[in-house]
């Protein structure tokens, strides 16, 4: 199996709420160690995305250790890779900064990434594509009917002159969601991007019309609720997370969703029991701080966990 990966790598410098700091690779770093950890050594991940080039060849090294993953479409460029300030009040609110962004990934990166067996794209930084890009892909892949997954992540977020970001609508963000199989956000986004007020289920059935398969939408502790169409209605399923008092940091966790999310379907082809995987994993991470939960996946690769661990 192949899977392209693509979004904005960010450094995160994280404040604690206990006022302490670390600071680690961030960004589609979490999505495609994820897989890395999730997937067999035969399956391949193709990320696609720049590294400043002070930043790239550490990089590298880095990711040298996992033999799936395929770093060729890893460019570098002469600008600083994007620096992200997290600061956390507590371990589910937190305030972003965010300097440095990179230029969207150009789509002759993007198509040197294909044929994939699935396409996922986390808009990390919001402007890792544009939404041309996003219609010459679907162009492109249309005719193999490949799924593809998109974390709308910082999408409706603009940012202030102080780096800080903040909530904007998306006056296409139908157009962003159009065709896919499954669109992410967490509740936040969910609400910042229409220019309408729409609950929840207004908004599902907004995002399912558009001929995409499924929505979900992640809820730190509360786990994650997933909306799909059952017999041309909105079928609403809410999907508890794991031991969520053990945890200690969130950042990441809707990267590690997503890209278990993805992993998991790509052996089931069954979205319920793939949203069951991704918040376990999902909660797993979150006793860890930033990415140094990754490589600790083990008990969760795709071909070796029960499905029955999952039957919650």
């Amino acid at each position: 199996m192949i899977i392209t990966v693509i979004g904005h790598l960010c450094l995160d410098v994280i404040e604690h709420p206990d006022g302490t700091e670390t600071e680690h690779y961030g960004g589609i770093y979490f999505s495609v160690v994820t897989l890395a950890n999730l997937l067999k050594k035969s399956d391949t991940i193709q990320p696609v995305f720049g590294a400043g080039k002070t930043d790239y060849d550490a990089l590298m090294e880095r990711l040298s250790v996992y033999s799936n993953i395929d770093p060729s479409g890893i460019y570098k460029f002469n600008g600083v890779t994007n620096r992200v300030r997290l600061t956390y009040s507590t371990t589910q609110q937190r305030i972003e900064c965010s300097k440095h962004i990179a230029e969207p990934i150009p789509w002759k990166k993007i198509r040197a990434g294909l044929p994939a067996n699935l396409i996922l794209i986390n808009m990390i930084s919001g402007f890792d594509i544009t939404l041309e890009t996003l219609d010459t892909l679907r162009m492109e892949i249309r005719d193999d009917h490949t799924p593809v997954y998109l974390d709308a992540h910082c999408l409706p977020y603009g940012i202030k002159p102080d780096f800080t970001r903040i909530a904007r609508p998306v006056d296409t963000w139908r157009r962003w969601l159009f065709m896919l199989h499954a669109a992410q956000m967490n509740e936040t986004e969910m609400h910042a991007l229409p220019l309408e007020k729409l609950d929840e289920l207004s908004f599902a059935k907004h995002v399912l019309a558009l001929n995409t398969e499924a929505l979900h939408v992640t809820k730190g502790e509360r786990g994650s609720t997933v909306f799909v169409n059952e017999h041309k209605l909105v079928k609403r399923m809410d999907i508890p997370a794991f031991e969520p008092d053990k945890a200690i940091d969130t950042t990441g966790c809707g990267d590690v969703f997503g890209a278990a999310y993805c992993a998991y379907y790509l052996r089931s082809k069954d979205i319920l029991t793939s949203t069951r995987y991704a918040n376990r994993v999902a909660s797993f991470n979150s006793q860890f701080c930033g990415p140094e939960g990754l490589d600790k996946f083990s008990q969760y690769r795709t071909d070796e966990f029960k499905e029955t661990e999952i039957s919650v």
